[in-house]
């Protein structure tokens, strides 16, 4: 079983190509990194980075668990992680038999995110969603960046229709085989 991990930042493009990778692709069990909760997760972002964006903070336990379970179940032949980090987190690294970066332009991931989570809200709503952005949430996004793409093996063109976007990571998973 491969087991394969797409990252991006938020808005990015990840959740919406691991779906499609499961329609594409044979065999396919998914992880979603939202649908779980983490000890350690991280509520300041921007001190997170300050404090020297530390990956590890997470304790990723109940994902790793059902990892084990997916690979010891023997059923699938690829596992698709929907999972922010790539290699950065020591407790999952050791899994991960490829990890794809979405790059997806800063710009373009806050326009989504914006259309996506505040699509019924104020102007005043999403003037102050913004402001909290360029004041706090920019700067982890960008250490994704610093840190998240370079780690990646393959790093994919966020901007890209999503169709040639699956298919290139399905060309690049199967070439891989």
């Amino acid at each position: 079983m491969k087991i394969i991990s797409i990252a991006a930042v938020t808005a990015g493009g990840k959740t919406t190509v691991v779906n499609k990778l499961k329609e594409k692709l044979d065999n396919v069990c998914t992880l979603h990194f939202d649908d779980y909760t983490f000890e350690g997760e991280v509520d300041d972002f921007y001190q997170w980075v300050l404090d020297g964006a530390d990956y590890n903070v997470w304790n990723l336990k109940p994902l790793e668990e059902d990892i084990i379970q997916i690979m010891q179940s023997g059923k699938y032949e690829y596992l698709i992680l929907d999972y922010p980090f790539a290699y950065c987190n020591e407790q999952l690294k050791k899994y991960i038999d490829m990890a794809f970066f979405i790059d997806t332009p800063l710009d373009v991931a806050l326009a989504r995110r914006v259309l996506r989570d505040l699509a019924n809200a104020s102007g005043d709503e999403i003037r102050n969603d913004l402001d909290l952005y360029l004041k706090y949430a920019r700067i982890a996004y960008v250490q994704m960046q610093k840190d998240v793409l370079p780690s990646s093996d393959y790093v994919v063109d966020g901007t890209i229709g999503i169709d040639d976007l699956v298919g290139k990571i399905v060309e690049i998973i199967k070439d891989c085989n």
